[in-house]
Parts: structure tokens; sequence; C-alpha cells
């Protein structure tokens, strides 16, 4: 029996900039990291390409002024609502840099006790107790400071609302900050909004168009367009956007099919080898401790070759020993569940108690979480990752 399952690697690469082969690269790069650690190719073995990478390789930066100008083209540029923006310094305020040099005034509704992915602003226990209902109370900024004070995030040490509202000023717009969980409350203070959440947005621009508002936007209706010669995304506009600099933003990659595809067929002329390839940004997985949801992008996998389409089809190990098999032991145990394995067809295994316990999500989440891991968000310098292994099971010879 073999005695290593799946491995993921790390592939290191030289610091790329706007317009390197990103694809001969990446080709170049697993090749040599093999020859040099003594990996081998299989089919079906999965090479992930960062996000950020591809979109720095294809120049997809844009300026503040260019936010500013399309959002105040868009807006008409007078009060603002922005409903509910994340707590980052790195994936949004930027952004709301360039939508409050593009208005005259923001007003900027804040969910409590933290943001759409996780963010806190408060704990729970500090709103119980106050006597704050969350699901109803609005709260004004001098409300929220008598009830709260000044509390900074336990990991970055900043005051994201102070932090927001000096932003904001700083640009010569008029800001006001508002509580509430619910995104109509923004109408009570402007008709025009841009709903700059990620995963809720479509359900909340939905609600506030029935509810009569005037202009409704997201951050994926951004920069769906070059303005002044800018980078765009047209499908995510700002959405999955990183802070480049204090005037410039790097956007989610605007293309990236024929790249993945290209790599698939370039390791094959050179390896004889059928390989999966993906871009992948955040994984999607919280942080225990500071109840961050990593994932701020619109999704893990913008672009991905046609075999990591769906979800595992896999029977659960631990349901098989424990009841089919649970008579056996030792060798006749091992042959039993790999006799079983191998007689599974590609029949879906949805509902079947032998699959429960299975990780019911996308094969791309799943996978971009794990290269996600791998890389990480730092200096490590390895924006490609090596997955080798991941579609084998117990039965695998």
């Amino acid at each position: 029996m073999r005695t290593v399952g799946v491995t993921s690697r790390g592939i290191r690469l030289p610091v790329l900039k706007k317009g390197d082969d990103l694809e001969n690269i990446v080709v170049d790069s697993l090749l040599n990291s093999s020859k040099e650690e003594g990996f081998q190719f299989h089919d079906r073995d999965v090479v992930g390409i960062t996000e950020s990478i591809v979109a720095r390789c294809q120049g997809n930066y844009a300026k503040v002024d260019d936010i500013a100008e399309d959002v105040k083209r868009k807006t008409g540029g007078d009060t603002v609502g922005v409903v509910f923006p994340i707590l980052s310094r790195n994936r949004f305020s930027i952004l709301l840099k360039g939508i409050a040099r593009g208005v005259k005034k923001v007003v900027l509704l804040l969910s409590y006790p933290s943001d759409e992915v996780g963010n806190a602003i408060l704990t729970y226990d500090d709103i119980d107790e106050k006597g704050v209902n969350p699901y109803t109370d609005i709260l004004s900024l001098e409300k929220y400071r008598e009830l709260f004070g000044y509390k900074k995030h336990e990991f970055t040490g900043v005051d994201y609302i102070q932090f927001y509202i000096d932003l904001i000023r700083g640009e010569g717009a008029e800001v006001e900050v508002v509580f509430a969980n619910h995104a109509t409350a923004i109408k009570d203070y402007t008709d025009v909004a841009i709903c700059a959440d990620i995963h809720t947005r479509k359900r909340n621009k939905r609600l506030l168009k029935e509810a009569g508002m005037k202009v409704v936007l997201g951050l994926d209706d951004i920069l769906t367009e070059s303005v002044n010669g800018s980078g765009f995304n047209s499908k995510y506009g700002l959405l999955g956007s990183n802070k480049s600099d204090e005037e410039t933003v790097k956007l989610f990659p605007n293309f990236g099919q024929d790249l993945v595809n290209n790599v698939q067929k370039k390791l094959f002329e050179k390896t004889g080898k059928r390989l999966e390839v993906m871009i992948y940004g955040d994984g999607a997985f919280k942080d225990p401790q500071g109840k961050i949801w990593e994932l701020a992008d619109p999704v893990v996998s913008p672009f991905f070759t046609e075999g990591l389409k769906g979800t595992p089809n896999e029977l659960k190990l631990k349901y098989l020993a424990d009841n089919d098999y649970k008579g056996l032991q030792g060798q006749a145990l091992t042959d039993a569940i790999r006799e079983k394995i191998e007689a599974k067809t590609s029949e879906s295994l949805v509902g079947n108690m032998v699959s429960e316990g299975t990780t019911p999500r996308q094969l791309t989440d799943l996978l971009g979480s794990l290269c996600d891991l791998t890389s990480g968000s730092g200096d490590k310098g390895t924006p490609v990752i090596y997955i080798s292994g991941y579609f084998d099971n117990y039965a695998s010879k």
C-alpha cells in the first residue's frame, strides 16, 4: 500500500511584473522544480496559480482617480450611501478613497458586531450587555460611541470606524456613520447607494431597489469597463481587488481561461500527463480565534480547467469501519474497504449514509483553500502551488 496521499508544494517563481510571460514561466518553473525536488507528474495533479500574479502580469490596475470618475458618473456625485463594506485596509480602504473622492458626502452604513467576512468591531457579549438588538436597532455614531466607546481590532490594532472617517474626510467629502444590519436602513439618509458587500450583494441590491432607491450599485458595477485606459473587470468590477499603493488598486483578473487551458496543454506536451490548472484567490475557511471568514474575493477560483468542475464523491472510511465492517480488523478490514472503494461508481453518493460527513463543497473551493493555505499571503514567494494525489483514494496503488 502507498504510504503517502495528498501533497501540496509551493513553487517559487521570479518576482514578476506587467507583461511577463506567465504562461511559460509557470510551466518552466514546475519542470525545474520537479527535477530539483525529484517529484513526478501524474494525471489529475493540480496546478494552482494565485490570482494576484495573474492580474499583475496582465497589468490589471486602476487609479483612485479612475474609481472616483466612474463613481461620480454613475451616482451623480452628491450624497452616496456605502452599504456594508468590509473592514480592511488592504481590501476596501483604497476603494473607499476613490468613492469619497467622487462624491460630496458618504453615508457609511456598517453592520455590527462584525462585517460580512467576520472582522469584528464588537462582540455579541458587548451588545447583549448594553441591551442592543442587532436585528432591529439602528445606531448613530454618537450613540455607538456612547455605548461602546473606541474599540480597536484584535489583530490589526485599528479603530476601523475612525480610520474610515478620517479617510473620507481626507478626500474632502462629508461623512455620516450609521450602524444597522438591514440594508434598507440607508434609505432614510439618501436615495443613492453602493452595496459594498461581497457575498450578499445581490440580495441587498434587490432589497434597495424594491425600497425605491433611485440609484443602486454594487462594487461589481464599478470599473466594469476601462476608465482613462485603466484596468477593469467586466464581471466583478472592484470586487476581489487589493491595494497596490496609496493611489492604485490591483483588480481581480479579467481574463484567465486561456491561461489555464494553455498551461494544461503545454504541461501535457512536456510531461505526457493531463494536469488540471486553476487560478485561485482567497480560500474559504474561518479563523476560530479572530472569527474572520477568509473569503473576501467574489469566488475562490474565477478560472479553471474542465476536470475541476463538480464536488467530491467520496465514501466515509470511518463510517465503513464502524458500521459495514465493524467485525473486521487488520488486513481484512483494509482489504474490504479498498474493495468497497474500487467498486464505487461515478453515480452521486449524495444522500447516501456511507458518504455522510464528507465535505460537500465544490472541488475548486476545496483546492483553492489548500492552495491559499500553502502559499500564504506574506513573503513565502510561492505564487504557484502543485498538488499531487488529490484525486487518489485509499485504494489507489
